[in-house]
């Protein structure tokens, strides 16, 4: 198998290292639990550069079948909703879609992510119930 490098691994890979600081001062101990990551199969996620981080840190990654939304929360619980929310908007630069961005992120109450991922369980059993089906 051939390596492949992408600059999107590189710049995942340094979200990942923003993301593992966060975890750090806000959940101390999760790190030392261990941390249990869902992404997709795009390149920068299954790229060697990203599963030597992964590694390292010994973070694991939750199998995710392709072309499955309805089994990643930010298809099916967040996608939408921010859609309704940004609907008719227009923004005179990309400064300002990052503002209001923000803005949406930093307002949703920490419950809105909780019923998101816990509602994964839900439909994971699913899934395994109907044999991926």
């Amino acid at each position: 198998m051939s390596k492949r490098i992408t600059p999107f691994a590189s710049r995942y890979c340094s979200t990942l290292n923003r993301l593992k600081e966060a975890i750090r001062r806000k959940r101390p101990g999760l790190l030392r639990r261990g941390v249990v990551l869902q992404h997709d199969n795009a390149t920068p996620h299954s790229a060697n550069l990203t599963q030597q981080w992964l590694q390292r840190y010994g973070w694991e990654i939750l199998p995710h079948p392709a072309h499955s939304p309805d089994l990643a929360p930010s298809d099916f619980h967040l996608f939408g909703l921010l859609k309704r929310h940004l609907g008719g908007m227009a923004f005179e630069t990309e400064d300002d879609l990052i503002s209001e961005l923000r803005n949406w992120f930093d307002n949703l109450d920490v419950d809105f992510f909780r019923v998101g991922i816990n509602s994964l369980l839900s439909r994971w059993q699913k899934c395994i119930d109907l044999h991926g089906d």
